[in-house]
């Protein structure tokens, strides 16, 4: 006798459904949301972050201790130029972890917009009525009552773009006419927009950017020798061809500048004295002497020389030592990322802002001649400020990545281990 049991119905075999609005399924939501929201993160962003914020509160402390005496002195508020500085930073802090959350394909997207975008604002500056023009140089407008400097956005623009050209030509790299075509074109076409207002320190900043971006990508040395000695060789033709660059370089080279003193060696000579009225321990904060109108751009440029006489060669170490580790930080991406836009943006953004950093020291300590370049982070300037946190942001972004990347090596590493394992067991049954 055979039985039969009766077939299920659909609405029996249909899976029990939870409603949206039921009380676990948003509780389990959210609890999902605050994880990926608290999610550890590794020890690079902690490192790129935490450099990024000291130093931003290292510069607005010098701002302030640079101008209060001098805005005292001649009847303005003591604490206008570092509000203004403090509210930039506001406005860059939150861009910055903004930024950081962001994942790689939308910088991918972005990098063509960003570069297009970067280069129609600079082009603002040839604008009459917008353009704004300082010491012979033509690199700033004025919106509403607010300077700004459009070129330090082509910094990050261009960062991304080369970027995203060499990792879609990252298989083409080893022929010359890959490497040139488009990177040359566009980069020079960048870099004349910030020429043509006679700012050669910037466009060297954007050398430094295009090269740097071209060494990560791994393309051939000899390809890479190339624009390496047609970048030198346009530096070098525009300052022989400026009046004013070639008497900052001669004065750089006089042994003698101090007979100088009163033309091209002023600047200069007030920088390294400066530095060494501060000894080992400094004068004291707010106690720079130089900074009383003495030292021209004591707030911008030549910040680090009022670093030096107010906190001495330990003030200095430590504003070294917070770019070394900011290097540290950004180099351990770029050695652990597995993608090559990665790579090569992470490498073209820390040779900008350390590169930056040490050419704007090396001025102080007369290493190199006047070029023009701020500190990042510390110097007086909102634009520069915003664009290098908006560029650390990135490299947050990019950080983000890497535990994954770390987790799938370890794990491919433990496979193998235990493969090894396994093969080697019955030869030591036998």
């Amino acid at each position: 006798m055979t039985t039969t049991t009766p077939r299920p119905t659909p609405q029996q075999t249909r899976p029990p459904q939870i409603e949206p609005d039921q009380p676990a399924r948003r509780g389990l939501a959210a609890r999902v949301s605050l994880g990926r929201v608290f999610a550890p993160v590794p020890s690079e962003f902690l490192l790129i972050a935490s450099t990024a914020l000291l130093l931003t509160g290292f510069g607005l402390v010098m701002v302030l201790s640079a101008t209060s005496a001098t805005a005292t002195a001649a009847g303005d508020p003591p604490y206008e130029a570092a509000i203004k500085q403090a509210v930039f930073a506001v406005i860059g802090i939150p861009m910055m972890f903004i930024a950081s959350r962001l994942p790689i394909s939308f910088w991918k997207r972005a990098a063509w917009p960003a570069l297009i975008g970067a280069v129609l604002f600079q082009l603002l500056v040839f604008v009459p009525g917008l353009g704004v023009e300082a010491n012979g140089n033509r690199n700033w407008i004025m919106i509403a009552g607010i300077q700004f400097q459009p070129a330090e956005f082509l910094k990050l623009g261009l960062a991304l773009w080369m970027g995203y050209v060499l990792f879609r030509k990252r298989t083409l790299l080893g022929l010359w006419r890959h490497v040139f075509i488009p990177v040359v074109p566009v980069g020079a076409l960048v870099i004349a927009t910030v020429l043509a207002g006679s700012d050669l320190g910037t466009a060297m900043i954007l050398v430094l950017i295009l090269l740097g971006a071209l060494f990560f990508s791994g393309v051939k040395l000899r390809i890479f020798i190339l624009p390496l000695i047609v970048s030198v060789g346009a530096v070098a033709a525009l300052a022989v061809t400026s009046p004013d660059r070639m008497r900052r370089i001669m004065s750089f080279l006089d042994p003698d500048c101090l007979a100088d003193y009163f033309n091209s060696c002023y600047q200069p000579l007030h920088g390294i004295w400066g530095l060494a009225g501060g000894g080992v321990f400094g004068l004291g904060l707010g106690n720079s002497k130089e900074k009383y109108d003495w030292l021209p751009a004591a707030a911008n440029d030549y910040i680090f020389a009022i670093v030096g006489e107010e906190l001495g060669l330990i003030g200095c170490a430590v504003v070294l030592a917070l770019f070394a580790l900011f290097a540290v930080g950004a180099f351990h991406v770029i050695r652990k990322t597995d993608d090559p836009f990665v790579r090569i943006v992470s490498g073209a953004i820390t040779v900008w802002i350390v590169g930056q950093a040490l050419i704007n020291i090396g001025v102080v300590l007369r290493v190199f001649p006047v070029l023009g370049v701020p500190l990042p982070f510390m110097s007086q300037g909102g634009t520069s400020l915003v664009s290098v946190l908006l560029a650390s942001g990135v490299l947050l972004s990019f950080a983000r990545t890497l535990p994954a990347a770390e987790a799938r090596r370890q794990a491919a590493i433990e496979r193998a281990a235990a493969r090894r394992q396994r093969a080697a067991a019955p030869a030591r049954a036998r």
